[in-house]
C-alpha cells in the first residue's frame, strides 16, 4: 500500500461500449466511463454522485471487475487488479464486495436466506455445515434480522429487510472494500435512514471502506467523508463533503445542489438553470458540460478542462471556476 494509506487507487479508468453506425459498419464508442481517477483511504467513504446515466454504476462494477474495464488501472492495496487472471481475482474477491441497488432483483427467489448469505462462505471454503449456519446466524443478527430468518425465502421480506440480507451477504467474507450502488434508492424514505445508519455502524465496527454510489446528494452527504461529482463519464469535481456543500465550484455541482428540496443555499448566488436538458454527445475536446452551462465561453467549446486542485483538496474541472 502507498505511503498515503490508500486502500483503493483508480487511475484513468475507462469503460467503452460500441454500437454499429447508422450508415457505416464502423463501431461508434459509447464512453460510459471516460478516464476517471481517485483514491480512497482505508476506513473512508467516498461518495460518487451524478445524474442517471452518468456512468457511476458502470464505474463501480468496472472497479471490482464485475464488468471488464476497457483500460486503466485499479490498485487494491498496491496491487493492480486489472492485470489479475481469473484465479487471482477469485482469491481477491472476499476482500472486495458489492451491494446492489435493487433488493428485489439481487436475491435469488429460489434460495433460502441461509443459502444466499452463506453462498460465499462455501465457495471460498470459509465455513460449511454447522459452522456455516452459525456464521449466517451471526451475520443476520449483525444486520438487524433474526437467526430464524435463515430458513425463509426473499419474497417473505420487505424491501428494507431484503437489503439487509444483501448487506449480510456482502460482509460475510469480512471484506475491506464495499462498493454500494444506490443501496437505498429503491426503499421507502422511512427505511432509508435505517439502512444508511446500519452501513455506517458496520463501517465503524468492521473497519470497512466504502465507495458509495448515489444520485441523491443528501444521502451522499450523510454518509461520505469526500464526494466526487460525475458527469458524462468524467469526474468534474471532488472535495471533502462539507467543503463541497459550502463551496461548490463547478457549475454542474451548483445545479445539483439547487435541485435539493428545502436546502439552504444562501451561500450560492442565484444562477440560471441549465440551457438544455438532454445535450448531444460531445464531438471533440470541448468541455462536456458546455452545451448545458449558462456560463459557457469560447474556450469551453474547444478545450476540455482537467481536474485541478483549487486548494484544500478541492478538485474541479472547469476553465472558469466561480
Amino acid at each position: 500500500m502507498s505511503q498515503n494509506n490508500f486502500l483503493l487507487e483508480v487511475q484513468d479508468l475507462k469503460k467503452y461500449y460500441y454500437k454499429e453506425g447508422f450508415l457505416t459498419s464502423d463501431k461508434i464508442p459509447i464512453r460510459a466511463v471516460n478516464g476517471i481517477s481517485f483514491s480512497i483511504r482505508k476506513g473512508e467513504t467516498l461518495g460518487l454522485v451524478g445524474e442517471s446515466g452518468c456512468g457511476k454504476t458502470t464505474a463501480g462494477k468496472s472497479i471490482l471487475r464485475l464488468i471488464e474495464p476497457t483500460s486503466g488501472q485499479v490498485f487494491f492495496k498496491g496491487q493492480d487488479i486489472v492485470r489479475l487472471d481469473r484465479e487471482g481475482m477469485r482469491k481477491l474477491r472476499p476482500h472486495m464486495q458489492f451491494i446492489f441497488q435493487d433488493p428485489y432483483e439481487s436475491l435469488n427467489p429460489r434460495m433460502k436466506v441461509e443459502e444466499i448469505v452463506g453462498e460465499g462462505l462455501e465457495v471460498h471454503r470459509v465455513a460449511r455445515g454447522k459452522e456455516k449456519l452459525r456464521r449466517v446466524s451471526e451475520l443476520l443478527e449483525k444486520v438487524g434480522l433474526h437467526p430464524q430468518d435463515a430458513q425463509r425465502y426473499p419474497h417473505e421480506f420487505s424491501g428494507g429487510q431484503r437489503q439487509r440480507i444483501g448487506i449480510a451477504r456482502a460482509i460475510s467474507l469480512n471484506p475491506e472494500l464495499i462498493v454500494a450502488d444506490e443501496p437505498v434508492s429503491a426503499l421507502d424514505v422511512s427505511i432509508q435512514a435505517q439502512i444508511l445508519n446500519l452501513l455506517m455502524d458496520l463501517r465503524d465496527q468492521l473497519g470497512l471502506t466504502y465507495l458509495f454510489i448515489s444520485h441523491d446528494l443528501r444521502v451522499v452527504k450523510y454518509v461520505s467523508d469526500r464526494i466526487a461529482v460525475m458527469y458524462m463519464g468524467k469526474i468534474v469535481e471532488m472535495a471533502h463533503s462539507e467543503d463541497l456543500f459550502k463551496r461548490p465550484l463547478h457549475h454542474y455541482t451548483q445545479v445539483l445542489l439547487k435541485a435539493i428540496p428545502k436546502l439552504d443555499l444562501s451561500q450560492i448566488r442565484e444562477r440560471p438553470l441549465l440551457k438544455e436538458e438532454h445535450p448531444s454527445p460531445p464531438s471533440g475536446h470541448e468541455c462536456l458540460f458546455q452545451a448545458r452551462c449558462p456560463h459557457s465561453r469560447e474556450k469551453c467549446q474547444t478545450e476540455e478542462p482537467v481536474l485541478l486542485d483549487e486548494g484544500e483538496d478541492h478538485f474541479v474541472a472547469c476553465h472558469f471556476v466561480s
